[in-house]
C-alpha cells in the first residue's frame, strides 16, 4: 500500500525553524503513516534531517526567480511527487505561489488563494508565530499538539573544555540589523560580574565579540564557530542560564530548555517572535545601546535564581 505523501514548507531563518518544531511534531503525529517531506533551504537541511519528523528533506526550496532552470527543476520535483496535502508554514508570497507548482490535486493549508484549508484569521499577522501556526494547523484538522521531543538535538561536547557550571552568552545577531545587538562591552561587563564563567556562542563572524568579552572576563570560554546546531543544543542543556539577542541561536537555546533571557530592541517585536521554552524572559528597550547591566541581572534573577546570577 502506497503511503500518502505530505509536504511541509519552511524556508526561513533559524529562529523561525525552531519556532516550527511544535508544528512539525504535530504534523508528524497527525500523519503517522504518511511520508512527510520538508522543503527548506541549505542552511537548515542538516538540522531538519536530524529530527524525527521528516522522511525526506529537500533543500532547494528558494531558487532565485531569475534562475529559470532551478525554478523549473523545483516545479518538476513538486509536481511529480504526488503530494496529498501541503502545510505551508512559511506563508509568504513565494511559498503561496508554490501551490501552482504542486498542482491542483493537493489539499493546501496556508494563505494561498484557493487553499482548501486556509488560515482564515484576518488578524493572523498580529499573533505570535507559534500561536499563529498552531491555529493554522487546527483549522486544517490537527487537534493534538504534543510537546516536541528534542532529545535528538545532542552531540558530544567533551572537547569544549567547559567547566561544571557556566552561563551562555549570545552577543551576535543579523549583521544587517545592528539595532538587534546589545553592545559587546555590556556583555563583557555582565560576564565579569557573573559568579559562574561564561561561554560565548555564535558563528565565526562573532569571534571579535567573544574576544572583547574574554578580555574583560578571562575565565570565559570562546565557543564561536565551534558549535553546530546539535552541539549548541547539548551545551544549552548543561548551561545554568543564557542571555542573548534576538537571533536564531537564542531561540534554539531556549527551546532546548535552558533558562533564557532574550534582549529585544526596536527592530523586532517580542509579542510576535519571542523565544519559547521552559523558562524564558524578555527584556525590551527602545535602544539596546542604552541598556545597562543591572536591569539584565535583575531579569536573569527572575528566571535563573538570584543566587546564581548575582552571587547573593
Amino acid at each position: 500500500m502506497t503511503r500518502p505523501r505530505i509536504l511541509v514548507i519552511k524556508l526561513a531563518a533559524l529562529g523561525d525553524l525552531v519556532q516550527a518544531f511544535g508544528p512539525f511534531a504535530a504534523i508528524r503525529a497527525h500523519h503517522r503513516d504518511a511520508e512527510v517531506t520538508l522543503l527548506t533551504t541549505p542552511p537548515y537541511a542538516e538540522l531538519a534531517g536530524r529530527s524525527p519528523w521528516f522522511d525526506r528533506v529537500w533543500a532547494d526550496g528558494r531558487p532565485a526567480w531569475t534562475d529559470l532552470p532551478a525554478v523549473w527543476r523545483l516545479a518538476r520535483r513538486l509536481r511529480g511527487a504526488g503530494f496529498a496535502r501541503v502545510y505551508d508554514l512559511q506563508t509568504s508570497a513565494r511559498s503561496s505561489r508554490y501551490r501552482w507548482l504542486v498542482g491542483p490535486g493537493a489539499e493546501w493549508s496556508g494563505i494561498a488563494r484557493g487553499a482548501s484549508h486556509p488560515h482564515a484569521n484576518p488578524r493572523r499577522d498580529l499573533m505570535h508565530t507559534v500561536d499563529r501556526q498552531r491555529e493554522q494547523l487546527a483549522m486544517a484538522g490537527i487537534t493534538e499538539f504534543p510537546a516536541p521531543d528534542l532529545g535528538w538535538l545532542d552531540a558530544d561536547i567533551g572537547g569544549f573544555g567547559l567547566p561544571d557550571r557556566f552561563a551562555l552568552l549570545v552577543p551576535g545577531a543579523s549583521p544587517g540589523r545592528p539595532g538587534k545587538r546589545w553592545p559587546a562591552e555590556r556583555y563583557a561587563e555582565l560576564a565579569a560580574a557573573l559568579p559562574v564563567p561564561a561561554a560565548v556562542v555564535g558563528g565565526p563572524a562573532e569571534r571579535p565579540l567573544a574576544a572583547a568579552i574574554l578580555a574583560r572576563a578571562p575565565g570565559a570560554v570562546d565557543l564561536t564557530g565551534r558549535t553546530g546546531y546539535a552541539a549548541l543544543g547539548a551545551v544549552a542543556r548543561r548551561a545554568e542560564f543564557a542571555v542573548g539577542n534576538d537571533t536564531g541561536p537564542t531561540h534554539l537555546i531556549a527551546a532546548a530548555g535552558c533558562p533564557t533571557l532574550a534582549l529585544f530592541g526596536p527592530d523586532s517585536d517580542p509579542a510576535l517572535c519571542a523565544p519559547r521554552g521552559r523558562a524564558v524572559a524578555v527584556l525590551r528597550q527602545d535602544s539596546l545601546a542604552g541598556l545597562t547591566v543591572p536591569p539584565v541581572q535583575a531579569a536573569l534573577a527572575r528566571i535563573a535564581g538570584r543566587r546564581e546570577v548575582q552571587g547573593a
